[in-house]
């Protein structure tokens, strides 16, 4: 399987599974613990439906573009939702604090991943 094709399955997965943790969240979670933990779900369910377009746009110029920074970007997110979002979803449903020290490291990556585009899209201007 093509590389950019993986990506945009991967985001499609994370779309779809976006949804259904938010739709968990506001119907299920909500009524069954406190405000403070809803509301770090929440953000987990957030960054994780950002990252999934972001995965989107980075999978789609990978494809046109073949530039290797688009497929950097891509892993970056990826990894970013699974530990920044991971991480608030396993905090939220188990309140084991320690889990947050993994959650900056998913943030890292993120920020990491959107670099990686801004060069990805830079180079491309520059004709590299």
């Amino acid at each position: 399987m093509h590389t950019s094709r993986r990506f945009l399955l991967i985001a499609a997965a994370f779309g779809l599974t976006g949804v259904a943790f938010g739709t968990f969240g506001a119907h299920s979670l909500g009524t069954t613990t406190s405000s403070e933990m809803f509301s770090v779900f929440e953000t987990g369910v957030r960054y994780q439906m950002y990252h999934a377009f972001a995965l989107f746009v980075a999978s789609w110029f990978l494809q046109a573009r073949q530039n290797r920074k688009f497929e950097y970007a891509a892993w970056l997110f990826v990894a970013g939702v699974i530990l920044f979002s991971g991480s608030l979803y396993a905090l939220a449903l188990t309140g084991i604090r320690n889990l947050g020290i993994v959650t900056p490291f998913g943030g890292l990556c993120f920020l990491a991943g959107w670099l990686m585009l801004a060069i990805g899209f830079w180079e491309q201007k520059s004709g590299s």
